[in-house]
């Protein structure tokens, strides 16, 4: 039995009122909820959350998938509180145990404290930037993936846990060029490959 936490970590704040990832969320459980023998939890932070249930479920799943706006080169702050609420309750209860590094050597092993070894991550994130801002010289993100760059503090936060990464998955220009159709048909291939290797 596959155990997924699919996390939707888009606010309503302002212009935005999250109705992409919502949907995003909706995608991946019913694309889930459609394999054999897997069970599906969701976590939507704009209905509110206890740390020590989301504590529970880390511990719980084998992949997790968190879907996410970028506000201002950044995920929104209520999913970074999330973060720090959530991560902070498991320390010691399951995800992980220390920072990992002993005092007989203290500069070393950094990181490796984490108790989901074993279990898996994807993140989405979603961005009114075109693709072209990260991959054309002289643009904007100079040549840096969103894996490399914006999201690189991210992944290390999944490291430091002990999660392993799947292959991401963004969505550009999502404010001015939307094309829902064919972003949920990349998508849900993109889940099928991802299917492969979980």
């Amino acid at each position: 039995m596959k155990k997924i936490l699919v996390i939707n970590g888009a606010p309503k704040f302002a212009h935005s009122g999250g109705e992409f990832n919502k949907t995003l969320s909706a995608w991946t459980i019913n694309y889930f909820r459609q394999q054999k023998d897997t069970e599906v939890k969701y976590t939507d932070i704009n209905n509110g959350y206890d740390p020590n249930e989301e504590v529970e479920k880390f511990v719980w799943a084998d992949i997790i998938i968190y879907h996410t706006p970028i506000w201002w080169f950044a995920m929104p702050n209520d999913f970074k509180k999330y973060f720090d609420e959530v991560l902070t309750e498991g320390h010691q209860k399951g995800i992980y145990f220390s920072d990992g590094r002993r005092s007989a050597n203290p500069t070393r092993n950094y990181g490796t404290g984490g108790l989901l070894q074993g279990r898996k991550y994807m993140l989405t994130t979603t961005w009114n930037a075109p693709v072209e801002a990260f991959t054309l010289e002289d643009e904007f993100f100079h040549q840096q993936s969103v894996d490399e760059g914006v999201m690189f503090g991210f992944h290390r936060m999944n490291a430091f846990i002990g999660l392993s990464k799947l292959e991401s998955f963004h969505f550009y220009d999502v404010m001015k060029n939307p094309n829902i159709e064919q972003s949920e048909k990349n998508y849900l291939a993109h889940l099928e490959k991802i299917g492969k290797s979980i």
